[in-house]
């Protein structure tokens, strides 16, 4: 058994849609972020849930690993080629199957992307709410459990996907789930699924929870002198039921780094920015009673954008907020650490984080969805510059170790050098996901070395 064996039989039926050219194994092994570059041994290129299946019956009888592969947006190495293999990329898997207007739902392939998808909905009145921060296909988005900037209102992608079709790792179709809202009788499939990161099967259809499109949206900027400041007034409005669509927190380095990179006047203190979704009166209500608590906890709100276009570049803030920091600093790459915790202990962590960072020889500004407990830690390291990268994995390591202490989560880590968390958070029940990993991929074929341990 050998992976050139399965190369050659997959060469037989996708014919030039199997590439083994030198750029697409670089563009499929080259890393977003720390991950190492780990290049596939040949990228398929599959139209239908049949051929993937194909796929994956033919590297399954010769044990070759199978990597599932959306828009390859992921920092944290999702789909790097840990023991190299066939990287199944699913951009030509892209369509509408069939919108549903009246149940609010839509059928999709996985390599669709998310904002596709929502400028197709805009004639609607609907739209699918989760949204990354960047242009992810719909796929990738479910086998990494994405969240977003609107999570805090409409929750991540374990909230929104609905039912699944997959291809497990003998090459049986399965479809979990179903377009009911009521659960389903039996295990559930589709969580399972839902975030295991194309190690328990490819994801090659998803049916996905729409919403209606808000009569009316309002944002706003806030300006606060500290950074617990602007994390208490997240905190308040959370804790008193303000429902805001979307909270985001951005410290006073990156507002420095933003207004450099966009040519902005920002005030470089710690900002909040918000959004509210709804009706007319319900959106202004809500709005006013935000800009209160702003006011009783010393913060400044000084811009209500009124035009569409306005309030996109306001949000442009946040999604260019990585590019902006990673040329605040010449030569740097990003290590990007993700800290989830009890929205109560937000600003202890954070505290203790900013204060760990200070003394450091390098730099960790700080931006993410306040609103559910998760801020992202950049630290900019240049990896020339002696003392550098060994201080990021200090610092990295705390981070984690913070976050569990505390009560949080793994996120992001948990790619391609977060293992040893993982048995961290979950103690026993890592062993549970191991024997789950086995049992439904007993040769370990589907994208090893992630969630799971390496089998040996």
């Amino acid at each position: 058994m050998t992976i050139a064996a399965a190369i050659s039989e997959l060469a037989g039926f996708l014919g030039d849609r199997l590439s083994r050219a030198e750029r697409d194994l670089f563009g499929h092994g080259r890393p977003k972020n720390r991950a190492p570059f780990l290049p596939p041994d040949a990228v398929a290129y599959p139209e239908t849930t049949r051929e993937v299946a194909r796929i994956v019956t033919a590297c399954a009888a010769q044990g070759c690993p199978v990597i599932g592969r959306g828009m390859g947006t992921s920092p944290e190495g999702h789909s790097q080629a840990m023991r190299g293999g066939v990287c199944v990329d699913f951009s030509r898997m892209n369509r509408i199957v069939e919108v549903n207007h009246a149940d609010m739902d839509v059928v999709v392939q996985p390599g669709l992307t998310q904002e596709i998808l929502n400028r197709h909905l805009q004639s609607t009145g609907l739209f699918f709410p989760v949204e990354p921060g960047t242009n992810a296909s719909l796929g990738g988005m479910a086998a990494t459990r994405a969240g977003g900037i609107a999570t805090v209102r409409y929750g991540s992608m374990a909230d929104n996907v609905l039912a699944l079709q997959a291809v497990l790792a003998d090459g049986r179709v399965i479809r979990t789930g179903a377009r009911a809202r009521t659960p389903a009788a039996g295990y559930d499939l589709t969580r399972l699924l839902v975030g295991s990161e194309g190690t328990l099967g490819l994801i090659t259809e998803l049916t996905l929870r729409l919403c209606g499109q808000p009569e009316k949206i309002s944002a706003a900027v806030c300006a606060f002198d500290r950074m617990r400041d602007a994390i208490d007034m997240a905190t308040a409005a959370i804790t008193y039921s303000i429902p805001v669509a979307r909270l985001e927190l951005l410290d006073s380095a990156t507002v420095a780094a933003v207004n450099a990179y966009a040519g902005l006047s920002l005030e470089q203190k710690p900002h909040l920015l918000v959004e509210f979704h709804g009706f007319q009166q319900s959106v202004a209500e809500d709005a006013a009673r935000f800009a209160e608590l702003v006011d009783d906890m010393g913060g400044r709100i000084f811009r209500w954008p009124a035009l569409a276009e306005d309030r996109a570049a306001l949000w442009a803030i946040r999604q260019n907020a990585y590019y902006a920091l990673l040329a605040s600093r010449t030569g740097t790459r990003a290590v990007a650490i993700d800290l989830s915790v009890p929205l109560s202990r937000l600003r202890d962590a954070v505290e203790e984080i900013r204060a760990e960072i200070a003394a450091s020889p390098i730099p960790g500004p700080m931006l993410g969805h306040v609103g559910v407990g998760h801020v992202q830690v950049l630290l900019l390291v240049r990896d020339q510059v002696p003392g550098e990268v060994e201080a990021a994995s200090v610092l990295a390591r705390h981070i984690v170790e913070r976050a569990l202490r505390l009560g949080g989560t793994v996120l992001g880590d948990h790619g391609l050098d977060g293992l040893s968390d993982m048995a961290a958070q979950h103690g026993p029940g890592w062993d549970v996901m191991g024997e789950i990993k086995r049992a439904l991929d007993p040769l370990g074929i589907l994208n090893p070395g992630k969630v799971v341990p390496l089998p040996h």
